[in-house]
């Protein structure tokens, strides 16, 4: 039997305070784009980023669901997502670090996620962070009332196509509010099956993640981390995004 979705509207309120909510995982990723650089450890940032969220007074979102022990997710190079932080996963010049954020804020939530160079990275790789970064923009401008969730999907896609990269199939975006993971899910490529009809109020978080190689990823022994099956780099990103008659709304962002 189909499962039914269930998408949830969101008051006026609860978008109020979910955009509280993503101004504070924007400014954790800001900090992390400055403080990523060869010689810092995973769990360093892991560290600074749960100081930033108590300090306004939020809670992370991450810590502790299904059971995963941090406040960030930092995925190295060939880790695709839910990357673990750890005091032995030392930054390396050339590296890419993808890090996803999500905060509670007086009930609310805000998810979004970034993959940062750091030091100097090849060319190859940092076009790949550059057009994985397009296509979520890509994928926002279709995220309006009255188009069909596919159109979403389809502009992650048309854009992974039109540069030969691997999709990752098995991970994608979905809704959220005040549980990290609602309906719908958001496919980072183009269904047969028509998708539901975005309407104003839904907020949902778009993710695509894009792979050097293959599309095809596997997760490791901590039950955790997500690997590229051909160890060639990934890089993800996230914004959350209230859906409107007009132009969409990104909710993390700085207030």
């Amino acid at each position: 039997m189909k499962k039914k979705i269930m998408i949830t509207k969101k008051s006026k309120h609860e978008i109020k305070l979910m955009a509280a909510a993503g101004s504070i995982v924007a400014e954790v990723l800001e900090v992390m784009r400055d403080v990523v650089k060869p010689g810092i450890t995973t769990l360093e940032l892991d560290t600074i980023a749960e100081r930033i969220i108590k300090e306004n007074k939020a809670i992370p979102a991450f810590k502790g669901y299904r059971g995963f022990p941090a406040t960030i997710c930092a995925s190295v190079n060939e880790q695709v997502v839910h990357g673990i932080p750890n005091e032995h996963t030392v930054l390396k010049n050339g590296d890419v670090l993808s890090v996803d954020v999500g905060v509670v804020y007086r009930g609310l939530i805000g998810d979004a996620a970034i993959t940062i160079p750091v030091g100097d990275i090849s060319a190859e790789v940092s076009k790949l962070l550059e057009e994985t970064n397009a296509a979520l923009y890509d994928a926002i401008e279709k995220a309006v009332a009255g188009n069909d969730l596919r159109e979403v999907s389809g502009a992650i896609e048309d854009r992974a196509k039109k540069f030969g990269y691997g999709i990752v199939k098995q991970y994608g975006g979905h809704g959220v509010g005040r549980s990290l993971h609602e309906d719908p899910f958001i496919f980072n490529y183009r269904t047969e099956a028509p998708g539901p009809i975005l309407k104003s109020g839904y907020v949902i978080a778009i993710e695509p993640m894009f792979n050097l190689g293959t599309g095809d990823v596997h997760e490791l022994d901590d039950s955790w981390t997500v690997v590229t099956n051909d160890n060639k780099y990934s890089a993800h990103f996230e914004h959350t995004i209230l859906i409107t008659d007009d132009k969409p709304e990104i909710l993390t962002i700085k207030s």
